[in-house]
């Protein structure tokens, strides 16, 4: 292997190591009972996209699960795959076809469909390339599709038991209608998003009080005029009332009980309308009356069932007008909106229209408002399914991540509405449904009326004419009629992804795959789709294979920008993961998302916060490079040492006090990490994993190791031991979150320091496949952490000090330790050349202390020069250690008495300000609580600067 570069350049690695890793099926899981499955299902990305940061983040979290599985000893398994995305990949190749001049009708279906299949070949799989370059380490071999032939087969499978348990069923029901996808919509699949409208009061003329109807059914222009006997509804939709057939009243309503029993008449149509009441109706709502249209609202629906009421559709699948009086037919529903309050207001129909803010639903594909409607569509009745989904969770069979997620998960369940599964597009499944001609011949079987009266109906049991089958049958098996003709509806596209955990394992076929890795072990998902996707997934399970598909859930947060705004074309504040990738590298984009958020929380991001990772990097970049340089020809073997002693002792107290610090350290960090993971708390795992790293790694031990190199051989070597020990360990901790950089580092590390002696027969070659460290309570050493932590005390409160009082960094000042303790004592004793070196020290001497010295982390000036004490001297305490390290000659004490008291001043001022804000009670009452809670943390921050350097400045004042 060539030597490791002076810089760490990712574009030189990613791509060819993630080739490697391919090209080795590292990427592999096999079945059998040699190791324990642990497996994982990629939530299918539509083959119409491409990579954002919401998949960078999902995708991130499931390949630190999976790397660190597969380390452990897991035959770990994540299955990518595909989703057809019916509706979205649909809108996509009609627009293609749009800029051509054609519609999907001018090809027909089949050849449309092959047009799509050529669309998803030439584009499909670009979302797969671009995890790739985020170094998802999928079982690429096991790539699905949600309509390759396998999943296919499991669509129709469970499809067909389902209506065999009598689960799926066909009847009219009020649905979402997309008028410019024109197909319906599930409920998830049409999110309400509050939308200022008007809400229209409209005069409904009283029978028999000179109304001038003509009849029930009648239709006469807009040209009657009420008399001063009517009933006034509000509507937010004036449009829908050409379909009315009834007006419903509160039964307890005193206006309107006189009323009940009565009609009145539908202004412009002139239709007879009973006044109904009933319990479901808002008195608070508008006039408290309102108008019933059955066939275009879900509430009117169920009144229209209740009351045995007529049930009119007026309008087509495109929203037009139809069943109308005819100045309106053909009129898209907002021009006909507008129309039709001209004409009340003619007619002396309209009463106020006042500003309205409601949720209206709109289409989750292609934002158009969706259209209650009437329609035959086919459903799954979801109750049955929910019962065992429940209980999983409820008995805690399946967990959510954070579990505040379990109750929101269980509030829809326990909610649950029957699943409308029939869409009216031609990309996906088609329902295996037929029809036979003859049969449904009168009966209205398979029609689907464009502005027709449709009747409702409840779930409709298994009827003649009707044939549920795998394939085509060659005749009905009622009448023996060889005219069949398959339902033209497709399946939704969430009816094939509920299955994906078993599925892309072979179901309904009983394969090894099956047998070994499902149940597959956890879910890494986003909150959006916990309905559309998580329960269906749980339900199916149970209906399939009679167990959970996954035991945990770990339901990530959004992708914010740095001010908390979702990102979006529309807003501009987009950041490309894939450009991330270029300018920063993979490992930069993984680790930034992962330390940007707690668990399950959101994600705020700004594109310099991607520095840090790559700066990351180039740490572990260069300290590698160090430890190569001192280990190179030491005869060290890190590949035959792995997770074995650092040194042929097997008393680790033979070893120096920092060689015994970083290892202590080390087995902490490894149980830190290891319970993070544990609890999905990446962000934690990583912290952890920088914090020792860059501080106690780099900082610490890698200069404390410089200076032991110095003390002699056999040292050295020990040191070098500990150095690639600690490092190559450190590394494979690191790798679930930083692959590349990890795994050239530790090709490079372990190759070069085994050259002495051969490989361990059956060592890995890539880090990727070496064990997952595991913590040694035998080198957890907590006297040698608190010894080694008293040295970084007084060395960082010498540098700080020097620092603060403008002390030359030329300089070398004599020092002057202070402890109580005789065993503190002798390591610093022991230790002096470090303490030198470190703090940039000339002599040290160390003494014994006072009987009470002051309190740890003090600071304070002094005269006295008895009792170990030095004259003009800085004296700090640490830990019990009281340093002083005199001043004179060192430092211009008029000109840092002038500085410090600017500083003081300045300090004393902003301190007066803060404290100010905090007696404010409108701030502490008002104010958001992070906000107050900053304040508070400012406020002490400035505390303590100010008495160290009122501190610093009496010293001064003394000399």
């Amino acid at each position: 292997m060539t030597e490791l570069p002076p810089q760490y350049n990712p574009q030189d690695v990613e791509e060819s190591r993630y080739k490697w890793w391919d090209e080795q099926g590292l990427f592999h899981a096999d079945p059998g009972p040699k190791r324990t499955p642990y497996t994982i299902v990629i939530p299918p990305p539509n083959v119409t996209g491409i990579l954002h940061m919401g998949h960078a983040l999902n995708n991130t979290i499931q390949d630190i699960l999976i790397r660190w599985r597969r380390m452990q000893g897991f035959s770990a398994l994540w299955v990518p795959g595909t989703d057809h995305a019916g509706i979205a990949t649909q809108n996509v190749v009609e627009k293609a076809l749009a800029k051509e001049g054609k519609r999907r009708q001018d090809l027909g279906r089949d050849a449309f469909i092959r047009r799509v299949w050529q669309w998803k070949e030439q584009y499909g799989n670009t979302i797969l390339y671009q995890l790739k370059r985020l170094g998802s380490s999928c079982d690429w071999r096991r790539t699905r599709f949600t309509m390759d032939e396998g999943l296919s087969e499991a669509v129709t499978a469970v499809f067909l038991e389902l209506y065999r348990k009598g689960l799926i069923y066909r009847g009219s029901y009020i649905i979402n209608w997309c008028p410019r996808c024109q197909t319906a919509l599930a409920d998830e699949e049409a999110p309400r998003q509050q939308t200022q409208g008007k809400l229209y009061h409209i005069r409904y003329p009283l029978e028999g009080e000179g109304s001038g109807a003509k009849g029930e059914g009648a239709v006469s222009p807009p040209t009657l005029r009420p008399s001063p006997a009517f009933i006034e509804v509000a509507t937010t939709r004036p449009e829908t009332m050409l379909g009315d057939t009834a007006i419903a009243v509160h039964p307890k309503d005193k206006r309107y009980k006189a009323l009940i029993g009565s009609y009145a008449i539908l202004p412009i149509v002139n239709r007879r309308l009973p006044i109904i009441a009933d319990d479901a109706v808002d008195r608070e709502f508008g006039t408290g009356a309102v108008k019933v249209t059955p066939a275009h609202d879900p509430v009117d629906f169920q009144l229209g069932r209740k009351h045995k009421l007529e049930f009119i559709n007026v309008m087509t699948d495109d929203a037009r007008m139809a069943n109308v009086p005819e100045a309106y037919k053909g009129l898209d529903r907002y021009d006909c909106r507008s129309k039709l309050i001209v004409d009340l207001e003619q007619g002396g129909f309209l009463g106020a229209i006042d500003e309205h803010a409601h949720n209206v639903g709109h289409c989750y594909r292609c934002g158009t408002v969706v259209e209650p409607r009437l329609s035959p569509q086919w459903f799954v009745k979801m109750e049955p399914l929910a019962r065992p989904a429940i209980k999983a969770v409820k008995d805690g069979v399946i967990t959510f991540h954070p579990a505040r997620w379990t109750k929101v998960y269980l509030n829809w369940m326990e909610n649950i509405q029957d699943w409308c599964i029939s869409r009216q597009i031609w990309w996906g499944h088609r329902l295996p449904v037929y029809y036979c001609s003859k049969c449904a011949r009168g009966s209205g079987l398979g029609a689907r009326g464009k502005g027709s009266q449709l009747p409702a109906s409840s779930p409709q049991p298994p009827a003649e004419g009707i044939i549920v089958s795998k394939s085509k049958p060659t005749k009905c098996p009622t009448c023996g009629s060889t005219d069949l003709k398959q339902d033209e509806d497709v399946l939704d596209t969430w009816f094939s992804s509920w299955l994906w955990p078993f599925s892309t394992l072979g179901w309904p076929e009983k394969t090894k795959d099956l047998a070994c890795f499902y149940p597959t072990n956890t879910l890494v998902t986003a909150q959006e789709i916990i309905f559309f996707w998580v329960a269906r997934m749980i339900m199916a399970g149970y209906f399939c294979m009679k167990r959970p598909p996954f035991t945990a859930v770990y339901i990530h947060g959004t992708v914010r920008d740095i001010t908390g705004k979702k990102m979006s074309k529309s807003l501009g504040n987009i950041i490309d993961p894939l450009d991330i990738i270029k300018q920063y590298g993979t490992d930069a984009l993984r680790y930034t998302l992962v330390t940007a958020t707690a668990i399950g929380q959101d994600v705020f991001l700004s594109e310099e916060r991607f520095a840090a990772g790559r700066n990351f990097a180039n740490k572990l970049w260069n300290a590698t490079r160090f430890v190569l340089s001192t280990a190179r020809g030491s005869g060290l073997g890190a590949r035959g040492s792995i997770d074995q002693p650092p040194v042929p002792s097997p008393q680790p107290r033979t070893l120096s006090v920092p060689d015994r610090w970083i290892l202590s350290r080390l087995q902490r960090t490894i149980e830190r990490v290891n319970g993070s993971l544990e609890k999905f708390l990446f962000n934690e795992a990583a912290t952890t994993l920088y914090d020792f790293l860059w501080h106690d790694f780099c900082d610490w031990y890698l200069e404390v190791s410089k200076i032991q190199a110095v003390a002699g051989r056999q040292s050295q070597v020990t040191s070098n031991r500990v150095l690639v020990q600690v490092l190559e360990t450190s590394l494979r901790l690191l790798h679930p979150t930083m692959p590349f950089v990890t795994e050239e580092l530790w090709q490079h590390l372990t190759r070069a320091t085994g050259d002495m002696r051969p490989a361990t027969k059956g060592a890995p070659s890539s880090i990727m496949v070496a064990p997952w460290p595991k913590a040694d309570k035998k080198l957890v050493d907590a006297e040698a952490e608190r010894l080694f932590e008293q040295l970084q005390g007084v060395v960082t409160a010498i540098r700080t000090t020097r620092a603060e009082l403008n002390v030359p960094l030329e300089s070398r000042p004599a020092v002057r330790l202070a402890a109580s303790q005789a065993a503190v004592r002798s390591f610093f004793e022991a230790h002096r050349p470090l303490l030198q070196a470190l703090a940039a020290l000339g002599t040290v001497d160390v003494g014994a202390a006072r009987e009470s010295p002051p309190r740890a982390g003090s600071r304070r000036a002094t005269k006295d020069s008895g009792a170990g004490k030095a004259k003009d001297a800085a004296a700090m305490v640490v830990d019990g250690v009281e340093v002083f390290m005199p001043l004179a000659g060192l430092i211009d004490a008029g000109k840092e008495r002038s500085r410090l008291q600017q500083r003081v001043d300045e300090l004393t001022k902003q301190l007066s300000g803060i404290e100010a804000r905090l007696k404010d009670a409108q701030f502490t009452a008002k104010a958001p609580k992070e906000v107050v809670d900053q304040t508070k943390e400012r406020h002490a921050q400035i505390q303590e600067t100010l008495k160290k350097f009122s501190d610093h400045l009496a010293l001064l004042q003394s000399m």
